[in-house]
């Protein structure tokens, strides 16, 4: 089936870093896909291992395939900023190198946002709503409520969104801060765009020991990072949430990191407390 969007161009934007073992399978999952009007483009952060060297293969044999290779190791966020400027579509979709996307999860990505032109950005991998049948629009006002009260929308990877361009570069891209710049990003986008929500069966996640998100799994630190991060966003913006929903997720907040840091005074984890002070000074003075 051929989408009637083929005119509208798409930037793949594949992230890599030793991934000799995957990303073979990813790049081959882009480039089976029925929507034809991309760009895959491919940027190394300095790997060791095969991993450019497959990906030059590619380059070879497909020209929508364009591979860039990092003089310095960036890091996750700051290599999804540096893809983000090779790109040339309308839309940036990230597939990382140890990842996959559906052969139908281009013209269902594309399509769908075509379908809503206010939206800024969609995600997909969305249990399914009870009200409306995917995909569907959400406006900005009504994301959070939302969020808490239906979907939760804010804990999802770079693989299940969809981003405008221009959306993108008007907010300067992701900040940067490790762990973090997925749900950063969710947060800043829903003040001020609509997003499109869609179902799951678009994208495949893969689950090793190699990720960077291992340590959401092994490091407890990490996702009291995000309570932090999300008390404070509720704390310092003005967001168009219903009250009781807002006073009802703030009283949660403060009980989950109260919590958390009663556990670390517990057993003298002081390091992870030290941390805790640390970045919320630092996200004081970000947000004042």
């Amino acid at each position: 089936m051929e989408s009637e969007n083929q005119g509208v161009l798409v930037s793949v934007l594949m992230t890599a870093f030793n991934r000799e073992q995957y990303i073979q399978d990813a790049i081959e999952s882009v480039l089976a896909s029925t929507y034809k009007n991309f760009e895959l483009i491919i940027v190394d952060d300095c790997s060791i291992d095969r991993t450019v060297a497959i990906a030059r293969k590619y380059e070879t044999l497909d020209p929508r395939v364009k591979v860039f290779e990092n003089k310095v190791n960036l890091g996750d966020y700051p290599n999804r900023n540096k893809a983000a400027g090779y790109a040339s579509g309308k839309y940036l979709k990230y597939v990382d190198g140890d990842d996959l996307i559906y052969p139908w999860g281009l013209e269902i990505l594309v399509n769908s946002m075509e379908k809503f032109d206010r939206a800024g950005w969609g995600l997909c991998s969305i249990n399914q709503d009870e009200f409306h049948i995917y995909p569907f629009l959400l406006k900005k006002e009504d994301v959070f409520n939302y969020n808490f009260n239906f979907n939760n929308l804010f804990h999802r990877a770079s693989l299940s969104s969809i981003i405008k361009r221009e959306v993108f570069e008007e907010l300067g891209g992701f900040s940067g801060k490790r762990h973090l710049g997925d749900f950063e990003m969710w947060l800043r986008l829903s003040l001020q765009y609509d997003v499109v929500l869609m179902p799951h069966g678009i994208v495949w996640h893969r689950i090793h020991d190699m990720q960077e998100s291992v340590s959401n799994r092994s490091n407890e630190y990490v996702p009291l990072k995000y309570d932090i991060s999300l008390f404070k966003f509720l704390s310092y913006r003005d967001l168009n949430v219903e009250v009781e929903t807002w006073n009802r997720e703030i009283r949660k907040l403060r009980v989950i990191i109260f919590k958390k840091l009663l556990k670390f005074f517990i057993f003298f984890k002081w390091n992870l407390i030290h941390k805790v002070i640390v970045e919320i000074k630092k996200d004081i003075e970000t947000f004042s």
